[in-house]
């Protein structure tokens, strides 16, 4: 009997540790993705393409110094649809989120960038309700809800004109903002599938392996990057000015791309997407949170009532899935 209760109750056991490994990798990587809202900040002097390029080729170096003790095994792994599909996700999943991301930042600022992308939740959310294992959408109303409803209030609340800078300029800002969270929710559930469907690949394995793909796609980019005249006054910064560059975007290829991704590989194997996309509004508030430390200030009321909101949220759509 006892053998018997044990064989029945280790599934669900199993289950609850595979949602909480889960949940925990997915706020840990919205820890770590957080970080690329407040970096264009830090370097405003440098265009969005030389930010991106820089990045991912970083990005690139990492993965291939990661990948150089397994790479035989890997290359045997690996067909060539699965390289075509490691190119076609990065592209989207990687360099054009991060090219509207650094562009809408030093357009529009941190707050609006953020909780546009902030939409994540919903816009994955709802691409993956058709999806087996995924609840129904009617179960899923108020996370949601409170989801938008944190949005728009911190936007009632936020400077949202900014006036220091143009309406034109703010409201390219924004649009570049919106092309963000359009490539994100295509990466987020292309990936997951693909993920899914070739459990052959450790979550690290193909971390390291987009990685690599990002690099060759980012050298393409590193020539008009480096090259074209809107980095002319770049090129006049001192040598500090180009020490923080590559600080600060090597510390976003190794803390974002590498373990971030890592992070949210193994999140995406072992929750739903209506529950995964939930996670990723912890990017939104730890980009708020840096963003309000950049700016050596303490959130609002509003500001705070939307963060409450978007993590409750989350939270509500963890204990329905469970």
């Amino acid at each position: 009997m006892a053998a018997s209760d044990t064989s029945t109750t280790t599934p669900f056991a199993h289950a609850q540790r595979d949602q909480l490994m889960g949940l925990g990798c997915g706020v840990a990587a919205g820890a770590l993705w957080g970080v690329i809202f407040v970096a264009p900040k830090m370097l405003p002097q440098f265009s969005p393409l030389a930010l991106s390029a820089a990045r991912y080729v970083l990005y690139g170096v990492l993965s291939l110094m990661l990948a150089a003790p397994v790479w035989r095994t890997l290359w045997r792994k690996t067909t060539r649809r699965d390289w075509a599909a490691l190119l076609l996700l990065s592209l989207p999943g990687n360099l054009l989120y991060y090219l509207c991301v650094a562009g809408g930042v030093q357009r529009a600022g941190v707050a609006p960038v953020s909780l546009i992308v902030g939409l994540l939740p919903v816009t994955v959310t709802l691409a993956g309700a058709a999806e087996r294992g995924s609840l129904p959408l009617r179960r899923l109303a108020l996370p949601l809800l409170m989801a938008v409803a944190g949005v728009v209030c911190i936007y009632l609340d936020a400077p949202a004109m900014q006036t220091d800078t143009g309406g034109g300029t703010y409201f390219i800002g924004l649009l570049m903002a919106a092309g963000a969270l359009a490539c994100w929710t295509v990466y987020a559930v292309c990936n997951a599938r693909y993920l899914r469907r070739h459990p052959q690949f450790t979550s690290r394995e193909w971390s390291v392996l987009t990685g690599v793909a990002t690099g060759v796609l980012s050298l393409v980019l590193a020539v008009p990057a480096f090259l074209m005249p809107g980095m002319a006054t770049a090129s006049a910064q001192p040598a500090s000015a180009w020490w923080m560059f590559w600080l600060v975007n090597a510390g976003v290829a190794l803390g974002a791309s590498v373990l971030g991704n890592s992070l949210w590989n193994a999140a995406s194997r072992k929750l739903p997407l209506t529950l995964s996309g939930q996670l990723i509004v912890f990017e939104t508030v730890f980009a708020l949170v840096y963003g309000f430390v950049f700016e050596a200030r303490w959130p609002h009321g509003l500001e705070m009532i939307a963060a409450l909101l978007l993590v409750g949220g989350v939270g509500l759509a963890a204990r329905r899935h469970g």
